[in-house]
């Protein structure tokens, strides 16, 4: 008798069984090869992973997938190379090393955790599927490539912000999607405080003010700011839409700049 026969009768006629049948094949072969002992050690780790709370989880699932997912993320040099030619576009120096990948990772568990709150059934769901899915996998270079760009705009000023929304082709939904999220994040941790709105000079100095972030409080922000869904959808955009986002670096960062703060002869865009 295999050992497989052996152990049939924990596991008698699965068919029909709604979670047995949601397995990919080659996990269920493997859990149905597994000897009763064996067995009860993936129901102990089941329970408790399922029992912790969300960070407990996205630590756990961090210390226990890292690894392998970094190496298969190295592996994969065209998403690599996509992702580096657009960092460069946007003048970032983030080097997608394997201590940046993996740091990625974690903060991508981290992330996801958070938005736990908001969908607390599908946290654990969708890091099952960053391992074992290699399209799943494609979201940690879409969450990196979206994350940086987003970081990027954090740290712009708002005069900044008028002028990489005036080159997209929808203005009004970039606006509502990410510059509306990111100045109300401003004013509410008070890195640009608009005083005396309708004062000339004060209005210019609040409207060209750079924010001053550190790196640990810029990423959360973006964290606090946008959910994990916001962020990969970003990246994937960019990724996959060659015009999806207009951006001209020379043209955003000029500091030569006429003394209204909207030096354009058309009227100004509502942020």
């Amino acid at each position: 008798m295999t050992k497989k026969d052996k152990n049939s009768h924990y596991f008698p006629d699965a068919s029909g069984n709604i979670v047995w049948e949601n397995l990919p094949k080659e996990v269920r072969n493997w859990a149905e090869s597994l000897h009763w002992n064996e067995r009860r050690y993936v129901l102990s780790l089941s329970h408790i992973l399922c029992a912790s709370p969300p960070d407990v989880q996205a630590e756990f699932l961090d210390e226990y997938t890292a690894d392998g997912l970094v190496s298969k993320m190295l592996e994969d040099i065209y998403n690599s190379e996509r992702v580096k030619e657009y960092l460069i576009g946007f003048r970032l120096e983030t080097n997608l090393s394997e201590a940046v990948l993996r740091g990625y990772i974690r903060q991508f568990y981290i992330h996801s955790a958070q938005d736990v709150r908001r969908q607390p059934d599908q946290y654990l769901e969708s890091a099952l599927k960053l391992v074992l899915s290699t399209e799943e996998k494609n979201n940690v270079f879409n969450y990196i490539l979206g994350f940086e760009f987003i970081t990027l705009m954090f740290k712009m000023s708002w005069l900044q912000h008028e002028r990489l929304a005036r080159l997209q082709k929808n203005q009004e939904e970039f606006i509502q999607d990410y510059i509306k999220p990111i100045q109300y994040a401003h004013k509410l941790n008070g890195l640009v405080v608009p005083k005396d709105k309708n004062v000339f000079f004060a209005k210019r100095d609040y409207f060209v003010q750079v924010p001053n972030i550190t790196p640990r409080r810029l990423i959360e922000l973006v964290m606090a700011t946008f959910t994990t869904e916001m962020v990969t959808s970003c990246g994937f955009a960019i990724i996959r839409h060659a015009q999806s986002f207009r951006f001209d670096y020379d043209y955003i960062f000029n500091n030569e700049q006429e003394d209204s703060p909207f030096p354009w002869e058309v009227k100004p865009l509502k942020l």
